[in-house]
């Protein structure tokens, strides 16, 4: 999993009045505006030639298999997703 170096709280608002979108971090559950979270792609390579042939011919494309999860800023920093600015 790639580190973010520091990050900034300089936060930007995805909307400007109103409610903002709530998303659930995927690690404690708890619901954090969608523009405080970090988000994070999970996923697994596949090498083995004959199950890609199968998926390709399936019609399933290897996007499925990736899948983006939001961590909030608690959980990013426990996880080491971002790491703080060292001073």
């Amino acid at each position: 999993m790639p580190v973010q170096k520091g990050y900034r709280r300089g936060w930007k608002h995805g909307k400007g009045r109103g409610k903002e979108i709530l998303v659930t971090c995927e690690f404690c559950g708890r619901r954090v505006p969608k523009y405080k979270t970090f988000s994070v792609v999970r996923g697994f390579r596949i090498t083995d030639p004959l199950l890609k042939e199968e998926l390709k011919a399936g019609g399933r494309g290897i996007s499925l298999i990736n899948s983006k999860m939001y961590a909030c800023p608690a959980c990013a920093r426990h996880r080491h997703i971002v790491r703080r600015k060292k001073r």
